[in-house]
């Protein structure tokens, strides 16, 4: 390894941020090639090994749609058989989902809605306003059962299919998610074409509508090459959970220019030079990109990636 970056503090940041890990989940389901279920529960050990507080494990999706991710059950079964202390969330796009969710003992589920139609009808076969009818007896349930839920909002700043979103759609769809019990707010950048003052201006709306900047989280793709500049906006806006995954893994299989997720690494270095608390192992998590690449068979995405391990 080559060191770390030069600390310059900036009194405007967070003092400390969330990552929230989704390499697991969003990083791998988009892979042609099935991973194997040792591999995907080693990659889980590796991250949490890191200092990665959070940590996405996989979704019950039906396997038909995502079959990357037809050995959710297993994987959750192997992870809380190593530690039971560990709850890694669990994406549940529908009830049945979530009854098998239930049914392996998670208690941290997320949602995925969309603020586009499109994308509402190619991912949830729904509408933006049917998807609610949809979502609301599984945060219900989930509810009941003593889980905590998020919620992901895709397609907030750009749709493939549409164009240009209205960040006021976006803010009605998040605090339609919010009030029928999400805990946080996941606004995700898709297919990456975010620039830092929509980032701004959408963080400023929510807030104009009286929802908390704590509750939301920011989920950047680097199609781009714009995350980075994009969570510096969103830290100077007050936000202190970001989405990434290791290595830049990732994309959506409903949306083809959705590319790699925000590199774990790359967010790391960035908010280590910032002087912001993460509590995240840079060495480790690089370790780890590498480690996965060589599973993967192909060379790891992110910058500071290939900068550390040359």
């Amino acid at each position: 390894m080559r060191g770390l970056p030069m600390v310059v503090r900036d009194a405007r940041m967070p003092e400390r941020v969330t990552i929230y890990e989704v390499g697991p989940r969003d990083g791998l389901q988009n892979e042609p090639e099935v991973v194997p279920l040792e591999v995907k529960a080693e990659l889980v050990r590796r991250l949490v090994a890191a200092g990665l507080p959070v940590v996405e494990a996989t979704s019950f999706v039906h396997p038909r749609w995502v079959p990357q991710l037809a050995d959710a059950a297993e994987l959750v079964e192997l992870l809380r058989g190593e530690d039971e202390s560990l709850e890694h969330p669990v994406l549940v796009p529908n009830e049945r989902g979530l009854d098998r969710a239930l049914a392996a003992g998670c208690t941290h589920v997320a949602v995925f809605a969309s603020a586009t139609e499109t994308f509402a009808a190619k991912n949830l076969n729904s509408t933006v306003a049917d998807q609610m009818t949809m979502f609301g007896p599984v945060v219900e349930r989930a509810l009941a059962a003593g889980a905590t839920v998020r919620a992901y909002v895709s397609m907030c700043f750009g749709d493939p299919w549409e164009g240009p979103v209205d960040p006021d759609v976006v803010v009605r769809v998040g605090r339609r998610l919010l009030d029928l019990g999400a805990t946080q707010l996941s606004l995700g950048d898709t297919i990456g074409v975010a620039t830092p003052a929509q980032v701004g201006d959408l963080v400023a709306r929510f807030a104009a509508a009286g929802i908390d900047v704590d509750r939301l989280a920011m989920h950047f793709h680097d199609t781009y090459g714009q995350a980075l500049a994009n969570v510096h906006a969103a830290l100077l806006a007050g936000v202190t959970t970001f989405d990434a995954s290791a290595g830049g893994l990732g994309g959506c299989p409903y949306a083809e220019s959705a590319t790699g997720n925000l590199a774990t690494e790359d967010l790391v270095w960035m908010l280590t030079g910032l002087g912001i608390e993460h509590g995240v192992d840079l060495d480790a998590v690089v370790a780890t990109t590498a480690w996965m690449a060589e599973q993967l068979g192909k060379p790891p995405a992110s910058a500071v990636a290939r900068a550390l391990i040359g």
